[in-house]
C-alpha cells in the first residue's frame, strides 16, 4: 500500500524550491553616486543634448550585445522618464574634449544643458559564497556622468553611479540588461527627485 505523503524526491525539489524562494526575496538594490551627494540631473523644464559612449574594460565580453542593450536602455529611459522636457541622445565614439565640442557645436540654443554618459560596466555578475552549490549574483551598471550647461565654460559637473542588484541566490542572464540600464539612469540622475 502506497504512502500518501510526500515522496524523498519530492521533498527534496520542494526544500530547493523554497530555498530559491527565499534566496530571491534576498535580492536587493544599492546605488552608490561618486562624489555624493548629487543633486538631480533631471530638469523636468529644460532640454537635454545626451552623448554616449561605451569604455569597457580592455577583457571585456559580449561587447556588441552589451552595447546594444545600452542602446535600448538609454534610449527608452529619456523616452519615458520625463528626466528632461526634450531630450536628443547620440551614441558617439568617444567622449573626449574635442567629440563634445564638435556634437554640442551644431545645435545652437536647442538646448539648455548637454549630458555624457561614459558606459563603463553593464552586465551580469556572479560570485560563489562559501558553500560551491550557493552564489551570489546580479547585474551590475558602471557609469560615468557629466553635465553642464550648454555653452557654458565652467567645468562640467562630474560623478559616476554604481547600481547593482542582486543578492545570494540571484542569477540573472543578459535579457534584463536593458532595464537594468532604465533603473541605474533613474537612480543616478535621480528621475524623480526632479520632478517633485
Amino acid at each position: 500500500m502506497r504512502g500518501s505523503g510526500v515522496s524523498a524526491g519530492g521533498a527534496a525539489r520542494i526544500g530547493a524550491l523554497l530555498c530559491a524562494v527565499f534566496l530571491a526575496a534576498c535580492a536587493s538594490t544599492t546605488v552608490t553616486l561618486t562624489p555624493a551627494p548629487q543633486a538631480p540631473v533631471c530638469d523636468a523644464a529644460a532640454a537635454s543634448l545626451v552623448l554616449w559612449a561605451p569604455e569597457w574594460r580592455p577583457d571585456q565580453k559580449d561587447v556588441v550585445a552589451r552595447e546594444e542593450a545600452a542602446a535600448s536602455g538609454i534610449a527608452a529611459f529619456f523616452a519615458e522618464s520625463g528626466c528632461f522636457a526634450r531630450t536628443e541622445v547620440r551614441r558617439v565614439r568617444t567622449l573626449d574634449v574635442a567629440t563634445q565640442a564638435r556634437e554640442s557645436a551644431g545645435v545652437g540654443g536647442r538646448f539648455d544643458v548637454v549630458v555624457t554618459l561614459a558606459v563603463r560596466e553593464l552586465g551580469p555578475v556572479v560570485r560563489l559564497l562559501s558553500s560551491a552549490a550557493l552564489v551570489e549574483g546580479g547585474t551590475e551598471v558602471v557609469l560615468g556622468v557629466t553635465s553642464r550647461a550648454q555653452g557654458s565654460s565652467a567645468p562640467a559637473r562630474a560623478f559616476t553611479v554604481h547600481w547593482h542588484h542582486g543578492g545570494p541566490g540571484t542569477v540573472k542572464g543578459v535579457a534584463s540588461l536593458p532595464d537594468d540600464m532604465r533603473a541605474a539612469l533613474r537612480a543616478g540622475l535621480q528621475a524623480q527627485r526632479a520632478g517633485r
